[in-house]
Formats: structure tokens, sequence, C-alpha cells
């Protein structure tokens, strides 16, 4: 067992909030330590201690959170600002270095804001595209990603399009997208969560699944073609669903994993089971990947309100995709 590397994330939303609520509720849980890379003064009023190598976090967790020191401005909670980038970028470059030389287990990444990183130069829509950038020279277990996948209870829904408009992703999605993103998220079935047959579920992009054309032809000419692919390799994978009946209680006990075709599709159901608990998982990275399922919550950032609850759902899910890519 290895400690876990986590992100600081924006230094002006509630990453540094939930951080030291996380530690709080998991100190007395060895198998769930880790070290959050961040300027040591963002956690100035906070039982802390500076550590040289991630290993020493496991000495240290039960009675400080640990903190690998990186260069950085120390914030006003709430006023988000451009010239944090180059730390919050660091932090998660150190953090991909630490687990492709092994020495920890998993990646959790606390939430950024996008549109800050952008104004530094930052060009990748998000925390998965840049994941797949930098480990883009490193095999993964199984097919190699990235795919966004979020999880909340007993529902997994991975994206075959994820950070563009909405009219853009329907001109995006096609037979190879949904091939590669159902790969990737077939074999993530089986070796990060352990389920020997995984049956995949795929949405249709149209109201009702396209009604035989009526209302769209992508389940005839994409989604439905790529399906049949899968299934000839071997995969339980269904035709296009109409996605309005596909997430209820019921239904979700017809498959393993629900994939997508856009953002908002995947996600509003994920967030309206499990708002708090939500967990955004990164597959077919050489290393694990999970993080909160929610945003830098700038408003409430600094008032001692935010819930730790999905980043603490993040750590508890690393350590179980963990123990099965540990299994024999």
């Amino acid at each position: 067992m290895r400690p876990f590397a986590l992100s600081m994330g924006d230094p002006s939303g509630i990453g540094p909030e939930i951080t030291i609520k996380a530690w709080e509720a998991l100190r007395g849980h060895p198998e769930y330590t880790f070290a959050i890379i961040a300027p040591p003064a963002l956690f100035s009023g906070s039982s802390h201690r500076v550590i040289d190598t991630i290993e020493q976090s496991l000495a240290v967790f039960a009675d400080a959170l640990p903190i690998i020191s990186i260069n950085g401005l120390q914030s006003q909670s709430g006023a988000p600002d451009a010239a944090h980038a180059p730390a919050i970028i660091r932090s998660i470059e150190l953090a991909v270095e630490l687990c492709l030389s092994s020495q920890c287990d998993a990646l959790i990444t606390n939430p950024i804001a996008k549109h800050i990183l952008y104004e530094s130069g930052f060009r990748y829509p998000g925390h998965t595209e840049f994941l797949g950038h930098l480990s883009q020279d490193h095999d993964a277990p199984y097919a190699s990603g990235p795919v966004m996948m979020l999880a909340a209870q007993n529902l997994r829904v991975g994206l075959a399009t994820v950070h563009m408009p909405l009219k853009s992703a329907a001109e995006a999605l096609s037979i190879d997208i949904i091939l590669d993103t159902a790969r990737v998220m077939l074999g993530a079935l089986k070796t990060d969560f352990g389920i020997d047959a995984p049956r995949l579920a795929l949405t249709g992009l149209n109201p009702h699944a396209g009604e035989d054309g009526a209302l769209g032809r992508e389940e005839i000419e994409i989604i439905n073609p790529a399906a049949e692919i899968l299934r000839a390799e071997g995969h339980n994978v269904t035709n296009a669903q109409p996605a309005d009946t596909l997430f209820h209680a019921e239904a979700r006990q017809g498959y393993d994993a629900v994939l997508a075709m856009y953002h908002d599709q995947g996600l509003i159901p994920v967030k309206t089971l499990d708002f708090h608990g939500g967990v955004n998982i990164t597959l077919g990275l050489p290393f694990i990947r999970t993080s909160p399922d929610h945003g830098t919550a700038f408003n409430i950032a600094g008032q001692g309100i935010a819930r730790p609850d999905s980043l603490i759902a993040a750590i508890r899910k690393a350590r179980d995709i963990a123990g099965h890519r540990h299994e024999p």
C-alpha cells in the first residue's frame, strides 16, 4: 500500500477546506493516507507538516496533514486569480510524476477553474485531457484513454464526447469514438472494478433513441453499428437506448455502466442520484485518477460550509481501484 497524491486545485476555491476536512475524517485510516502538493501557506491555520518525500506521509498522516511544498501564492478565498495558474499546473504535474514513478497509488485532483488556466496559456479543455497528455508515453493496463467516467452509488457513466458545445458533440460523434471509448470502459470495468463479464449500455443521441430515424439517424448510422462491432468482439453491449428511461433504479439493474453520448446526458443523472457523493474517474491512464464531482465553488470558499463528501468518496474509490489493480 502506497499513499495518494492530492493536487491543490484552485487555491481560491474550496479545495483547501475540503482537503483539511477529508484529512480530519480519514486520519485514523492509514489505508487512505495522502499528501497534498501545495504552498504550505494555504494551510497555515490547520495542523500540517511539510514532508520531503510522499513516502513520509505514511508516518505523518495520523497527526498532521502532509504537504509536499511548491511555490505559489496565498489567495483570498473566493477571488480567482490567473497568477495562481503556474502553481495549480505544477501541482498536477508533480502528482503525475509521483504516480508514474510508482511512488504513490493514485492521483486525486482538487477542482480547478479552467478559465483561470486558459488566461495563462493552458491549452487543454480540462483535467482529463491534460492528464492524458502528461502520460501519453506510458502504457495503461488496458486500452488507453483518457475517458471520463462519473460514478455514484450503483451508477457508472462514461462519456463519448466531453468538454465541447452540444452542437459540436453531435458533429464529432463517430463509430470510432464510440469503439475507442467503449473498449476503454470495458477494460476498466474488468481491471479497475473487478467485473469479469461487464455489461455496457449505450444511450442514443436523440430523443427516443432516434425513433427509427424519425428523430435523427445517428443511432442507425453510428451508435448501433458500433455496438454490432463490439458484440462481434465478444462484448455484452446494447444498441442505443432512450436516455430518458435508462437511469431509473430498475433499469440500472440491467447493466454495469452506461456510455453516454455527451456531457450533460451523463452527468445529470449521476449528480441527481448523489450530488454530494459522486466521483469523477479518468479511465485508460497508466495510473489511477479520481476527483470530486464538483467545481471550485468560489461563492462559498472560506465560509467553512463546504462539504468534503465527494473528495472523501474519491479517495475511497481510488483505494478500491488500487486494490483491484494490485490483485495478482
